[in-house]
């Protein structure tokens, strides 16, 4: 069953289109990687997705129903820097979504996320107190409080050290595996694109529109390390690499 569909979405920004022609697909239950240098229009491509913007021509559905505006669906969204609010511990940033939904007890909630991501010892620290790698975990237990269908990862472990990143990489991974959402992972990392996706899509050069599509051949569940040492991953990863450095053409 496909949750996402984008059909020959264009968007245009002051007289200059941002994307052009872009389709996909994401079926339910799947991490769909897309890639792209710098400007391309990847984040552009989630904003649609969430109904932030909407495209000037072409049409976004989720679960089968056209994105008008921001619509009431279970859509998460993970953005490259954490946002958490200084004046709330992390335990109540976890709580931020829940409050908004109107759950009471949301405490309990939000403490077994904040236990999932690694965070049972700092639930009462504040931002200034947490690691760059802290602030990431307890941004993503924080999406995943209101028990999201879909996540929109927009870049979220970019600001991470090399270590750290790969860390939260497999937790993201094990999480998935117990909860099987469906996911969009916006990056420009290609190796982590390939670690983590089942599908990725290479967006070349503005506008914005998918030069090609690689499926992922790893077998799930995976170990990021391992993979790393695979001539095939390589091979996948230097793929993407020359897909991205080709200009897209409007045809």
């Amino acid at each position: 069953m496909i949750a996402i569909e984008i059909r020959r979405a264009s968007l245009a920004l002051g007289g200059r289109w941002i994307l052009y022609d872009v389709s996909l697909d994401v079926p339910q239950h799947s991490i769909v990687a897309i890639v792209g240098a710098s400007g391309c229009g990847k984040s552009t491509i989630l904003n649609l997705i969430s109904g932030l913007v909407r495209a000037d021509r072409g049409e976004v559905r989720v679960n089968g129903k056209p994105v008008v505006g921001l619509q009431p669906r279970k859509v998460g969204y993970m953005f490259a820097r954490d946002a958490l609010l200084p004046w709330r511990t992390v335990l109540e940033n976890v709580e931020l979504g829940l409050e908004f939904q109107g759950i009471r007890n949301r405490s309990a909630a939000a403490r077994r996320y904040v236990e999932m991501v690694g965070l049972s010892n700092a639930s009462d620290k504040y931002r200034s107190g947490l690691s760059q790698g802290m602030r990431q975990r307890a941004a993503l237990a924080r999406t995943l409080a209101p028990e999201p269908e879909i996540l929109l990862m927009d870049e979220p472990f970019s600001a991470l050290d090399a270590q750290t990143r790969l860390s939260l990489s497999s937790s993201f991974l094990d999480l998935w595996s117990a909860h099987r959402y469906t996911v969009v992972w916006v990056t420009h990392d290609l190796a982590e694109a390939v670690a983590l996706a089942d599908r990725v899509f290479a967006v070349g050069d503005v506008p914005g529109r998918v030069v090609a599509e690689h499926q992922v051949p790893f077998q799930r569940p995976r170990d990021i390390l391992d993979l790393h040492g695979k001539s095939e991953f390589q091979g996948l990863v230097r793929g993407l690499w020359n897909d991205i450095g080709q200009p897209s053409r409007r045809s």
